[in-house]
């Protein structure tokens, strides 16, 4: 989970411009079912045009692939999505389902537009929600 504040307006993990990534690694390896963003409230930010619009979810997975005997690294579509600032500020997103029980150990959000603001674009929270594969309940988690 990326998450730097509790919702005050300019507590938030910015990146440069109206478009760019952010790559986070997870802790363990988990199987994602859905994807939370979320950006200040409405009622406390006045200025809301740094919110990411136009974004992609990808999941990847690094591993060994005895095949070859070298290193690999898969990446996958998780998700593709509009964050909509007339919803609510914390919104999901559910993850593709041909996706399917495909790992990943680390997650990657593009974003080719924010909601006009040219100098920089920001994340409050970002939440991968899933559950570890050998887990004996398929209860969501939250990472």
């Amino acid at each position: 989970m990326l998450k730097l504040s509790f919702g005050e307006p300019g507590q938030c993990f910015p990146l440069k411009g109206d478009s760019g990534f952010v790559q986070i690694r997870l802790r363990t390896n988990i199987i994602p079912k859905a994807i939370t963003l979320e950006h200040v409230d409405k009622a406390v930010g006045y200025d809301r045009s740094n919110a990411f619009k136009n974004c992609w979810i990808y999941g990847l997975y690094q591993g060994h692939d005895a095949d070859i005997g070298v290193e690999t690294v898969k990446m996958f579509l998780l998700a593709e999505f509009s964050y909509d600032l007339e919803k609510s500020n914390a919104q999901t997103f559910n993850v593709l389902d041909l996706v399917g029980s495909s790992l990943v150990d680390t997650i990657r959000l593009d974003f080719t537009s924010n909601h006009g603001n040219p100098s920089h674009t920001c994340i409050y929270q970002l939440q991968v929600l899933g559950h570890e594969p050998r887990s004996d309940s398929m209860l969501d988690t939250q990472f």
